[in-house]
């Protein structure tokens, strides 16, 4: 494991994706994996942490959650931008070899049977929380967040640290036809 990655606690897993980055989602079942991008995903709860994301009905990658009742919401950075890229607009269906030829690498965290993004900043492992009728009508997934994990260059003492960290680091946020920002610089309200 990488000596930078270390565990988040749960009561702070929430602060992984409350800035609303775009995430990668991927999911295994069946001996396939598959990785995508999505632009709507948000914390829900605190205790016990759940997050939600949106999972269109095409989408290969809903298949494997809907079977696996497990997933992985991960934050990519600014350095991943053609990854994030080509993995929210290429698919697995037309192209069963996508992870391969868009440069995904993939590992586990020791207890979790389930395919991590390598080279995110944050990652939180997910058990479905099956609501058939939102997934149906509304194409949101819920997910009990299980395990989390975070990059201790840009994510430590519970907080984001995008204003010490490389603009590499930064978190990717996609406002519509492939067109992200970076997250901007940091502000501090007075008390």
């Amino acid at each position: 494991m990488d000596p930078h990655v270390a565990p988040v606690a749960l009561d702070k897993a929430s602060r992984l994706i409350n800035h609303g980055p775009t995430v990668l989602v991927s999911a295994r079942s069946g001996g396939v994996d598959n990785v995508m991008a999505a632009a709507w995903a948000c914390a829900l709860d605190f205790a016990p942490p759940k997050l939600t994301v949106v999972l269109d009905k095409i989408a290969r990658t809903r298949v494997l959650v809907e079977e696996s009742a497990t997933f992985v919401i991960q934050v990519p950075t600014a350095a991943q931008l053609e990854l994030t890229r080509a993995a929210g607009t290429r698919s697995l269906a037309a192209e069963p070899d996508k992870l391969e030829r868009i440069g995904v690498e993939l590992f586990q965290f020791a207890g979790h049977d389930l395919p991590f993004v390598a080279g995110c900043s944050a990652w939180l492992a997910c058990r479905l929380i099956p609501e058939p009728h939102i997934q149906q009508a509304y194409d949101l997934f819920i997910g009990e967040v299980v395990g989390a994990w975070a990059d201790t260059r840009v994510f430590r003492d519970g907080r984001w640290h995008f204003e010490s960290a490389g603009p590499e680091w930064r978190s990717l946020h996609h406002v519509s036809g492939g067109h992200f920002y970076a997250i901007g610089e940091a502000l501090a309200a007075q008390s």
